[in-house]
């Protein structure tokens, strides 16, 4: 019986390998980009769900319509005389996108839907709207036989697949990890601009095209590629560290020689007086301050935990005041806590222990009846863990509280106040007795604020928290009891099972 022979490779098709490579490569560089964006917009719009929702649909869109119209130029051009340019052009848009974000997320900032868009199509469509170009490109010259498409066609499109997924587990474990945003995005882009530069010369070599020749098309190019690299090095960088959460920077206090602020994505997070750890510059840190205050008789030791480090403010205070404390901090981002000690002294030993890892996780193993104040400030302006917002964690700090053990936990929220209402809500399906601590316009709804929410099984002491809170700087109430409950009204509890905290943060 004669054996079949393999169907011959097209005249003008790319050696089975090199198509491979470049198919991998190409769809592996688009989700580097998508998952690298997500850092770069974050600082400017936060990391939302709807962030994170906007850069895979927009990714997606780039895919669908480079595909398409890689498709169509496949049908009309020779691929040969079109791949190289579209990895080159890739390049110089990977190498642009940095400088475009960081100008535009100035002026962009915030969390509406029109910003969140703009931006991430900014930092996302074009570079992967070229890359996806480069697949059809590569099939239309490897087809040389109607009855072996499918297997042409299903192989490297399951190459490209798996580029993908190698670039999505190298980005999320690796690379953002060892490098800054930047540097990936670099890199990046000189790896697409080389793999470009070289494809077009071994086309050329092999007398199957390539780049344009000499003249106007190449000396564009190059212009573009400087314009992109000299636009990197003067775009405003909103990061002295990029850890793996955070965009993060440390200022000083033009008017305290000492003071010290941490801005998180851009945003001020935390502030410590290196010399005065009984400084709270924070209403709301004076508002906690002041519950530690009331909740033990003056100068008695606490064992504390705290759901998120910041900037250590608290743990400060609660040492400064209460010899003998025992803090314990759950802090997710090791790359801060490292900032932390560099910068503003954080020194653990036998008053503070420090443990990088989720809150929620971490929480699991503390001991029951352990803790007499349990700090959660792990929500940011534009970023909260769902996970550490709803009933089924509030159930779990309550575990861990010793009776008569006092629960806080600072909410930022913005009007209407929807987040607030259900956290109120959802704190109180926990706990037997809730308070709020808040400026009394943002109460009324008509500005955004740190809001303070105190629980206990046992009996708030409400009237020396709202004496202490009613002289501080800053005007605050102390809503509890029919109060607020008219607040809170009939807010949705949030539960593991259905917490749409980013849609109840969403103002526009």
């Amino acid at each position: 019986m004669e054996q079949a022979r393999p169907a011959p490779t097209p005249a003008g098709a790319l050696p089975n390998g090199l198509a491979a490579f470049l198919v991998f490569f190409s769809s592996g560089a688009v989700l580097v980009l998508e998952t690298v964006s997500l850092r770069l917009v974050g600082p400017y719009v936060g990391v939302t769900l709807e962030v994170t929702s906007s850069v895979i649909g927009i990714a997606l869109g780039a895919i669908a319509y480079g595909a398409w119209t890689g498709g169509w130029l496949a049908d009309r051009r020779d691929p040969r005389t079109l791949i190289a340019p579209a990895l080159v052009l890739a390049g110089i848009a990977t190498a642009i996108t940095l400088p475009v974000v960081r100008y535009a997320g100035e002026v962009l900032r915030g969390g509406a839907a029109s910003a969140v868009l703009l931006l991430t199509a900014l930092a996302v469509f074009v570079p992967a709207a070229l890359l996806a170009a480069v697949t059809p490109l590569v099939v239309k010259l490897q087809l040389a036989d109607l009855r072996r498409t499918g297997q042409i066609v299903g192989r490297l499109s399951g190459i490209g697949t798996l580029g993908g997924i190698t670039a999505t587990l190298l980005t999320g474990f690796v690379l953002v990890a060892a490098l800054p945003s930047s540097l990936i995005l670099l890199a990046l882009a000189v790896l697409l601009g080389g793999t470009g530069l070289g494809l077009g010369a071994y086309l050329h070599r092999h007398g199957r095209a390539g780049l344009p020749g000499p003249g106007r098309a190449k000396a564009v190019l190059a212009v573009l590629g400087l314009a992109g690299a000299g636009l990197t090095t003067v775009a405003p960088n909103p990061c002295d560290v990029e850890t793996a959460y955070h965009c993060a920077s440390v200022e000083t206090d033009s008017d305290r020689p000492s003071g010290r602020t941490l801005l998180l994505n851009s945003a001020q997070h935390s502030y410590v007086d290196l010399a005065d750890p009984t400084h709270l510059e924070y209403a709301y840190t004076q508002w906690i301050g002041a519950a530690a205050d009331v909740a033990a008789p003056a100068g008695q030791r606490l064992d504390a935990l705290h759901l998120g480090g910041g900037g250590f403010t608290v743990p400060r205070y609660l040492t400064a005041t209460r010899p003998g404390t025992d803090n314990a901090v759950f802090e997710i981002d090791g790359g801060l806590v490292e900032l932390d000690r560099r910068e503003l002294g954080v020194r653990p030993g036998p008053d503070l222990r420090v443990e990088v890892g989720d809150a929620r996780v971490l929480l699991g193993a503390e001991a029951t009846d352990s803790r007499d104040l349990v700090v959660g400030d792990a929500f940011g302006h534009l970023v909260v863990p769902w996970h550490l917002a709803t009933r089924e964690m509030a159930v779990e700090i309550n575990r861990v509280l010793r009776p008569g053990g006092i629960y806080v936990q600072n909410v930022i929220d913005y009007p209407p106040g929807r987040f607030v209402r259900s956290e109120v809500a959802t704190v109180a399906a926990a706990f037997r007795h809730v308070a709020l601590v808040a400026p009394p316009d943002a109460v009324a709804g008509r500005t955004g604020a740190n809001f303070l929410i105190v629980a206990s099984d046992a009996p708030l002491p409400l009237a020396p928290l709202a004496q202490r809170t009613t002289a501080l700087p800053e005007v605050a109430i102390v809503l509890y009891g029919e109060a607020l409950a008219s607040f809170v009204g009939d807010a949705l509890v949030l539960t593991d099972d259905y917490a749409p905290v980013d849609q109840l943060l969403a103002t526009a």
